[in-house]
């Protein structure tokens, strides 16, 4: 370990620098500027009219919302992703190949298609609007419209964090468990669980950060019905478009913190998973 730690550098110093200075600048220009923009921008006006901006109650409806679309999106997508890759990982069966393709899907068609394709299923004169306009049953422009919408455009993320592992982990400690005796479930909550945790909650915060900022399709299934069908994102636009800047930028301060939360997260899942690695290697170091 220490002498991978003094390892020399076949790389010049300048080119060192140079791919630093891009990166930082990079990160800066696109990502930290914005930020900073934003919070400036909406504590312009000063903080009694910020929170003004963030308690209204236009504000506080798109706000649940969007918490109540990212939640049941995260929950759907966790038992699709579960069951998605457990198949895919641990069996072979014809059509395995094209049902890998179909979960790559949303990241192949722009949002705004995928709202499109909700409206002509699910619309007034979409192929089932009829049915369920006569049964009472609202899809397009109403909360189930935005999570379906939702739930499409994020359903990749855990799956894709999930099926390589279950891939390269193979079967031989769940057939071993199952020999001894154990029965599915136990199996799944007791061996295959743990070997996919880190992995499945990697995957449920870039799931939920794209559930709380998506845009596209929530905004073609919405029909931007305030305190009703707007989310977060939605109404900044709305704010926006009334020249109504400080609010809007209060608004989407509430959109960068809960990013902030998210990275948080990450960063300490990151740091968790190579603490866990570095134990295990020295556990196996000790034992060798």
């Amino acid at each position: 370990m220490a002498a991978a730690k003094h390892f020399p550098h076949t790389e010049p110093r300048w080119m060192q620098n140079t791919f630093i200075a891009i990166t930082v600048g990079f990160v800066g220009v696109l990502i930290f500027l914005p930020v900073l923009a934003v919070f400036t921008e909406a504590l312009r006006k000063g903080l009694a009219f910020y929170i003004k901006s963030i308690s209204d109650p236009l504000a506080l409806s798109a706000l649940r919302l969007t918490l109540l679309t990212a939640v049941v999106t995260l929950a759907a997508n966790l038992v699709f992703a579960i069951a998605a890759s457990w198949c895919l990982a641990k069996f072979n069966f014809p059509g395995k190949n094209f049902l890998l393709t179909l979960i790559d899907l949303p990241f192949a068609v722009s949002p705004v298609i995928s709202g499109l394709i909700f409206i002509l299923v699910f619309g007034a004169r979409g192929w089932f609007g009829p049915w369920l306009g006569r049964e009472g049953i609202q899809i397009v422009f109403a909360t189930p419209g935005i999570i379906l919408a939702t739930v499409f455009v994020t359903f990749p993320f855990i799956a894709r964090e999930l099926i390589p592992l279950m891939q390269e982990q193979g079967t031989e400690e769940e057939e071993a468990a199952i020999l001894l005796g154990a029965g599915a479930w136990q199996t799944f909550r007791r061996v295959t669980l743990p070997n996919i945790r880190w992995a499945l909650v990697y995957g449920i915060v870039l799931a939920n950060a794209r559930a709380m900022g998506e845009f596209g399709a929530v905004s073609v299934v919405s029909g931007h019905i305030r305190g009703r069908t707007n989310t977060l994102p939605l109404h900044v636009e709305i704010l926006y478009n009334e020249y109504n800047f400080a609010a809007a930028f209060a608004v989407a301060s509430l959109l960068a913190l809960l990013a902030v939360v998210t990275l948080i997260a990450k960063t300490v899942l990151e740091w968790r998973i190579r603490v866990e690695q570095r134990q295990a290697i020295a556990a196996a170091t000790e034992v060798a």
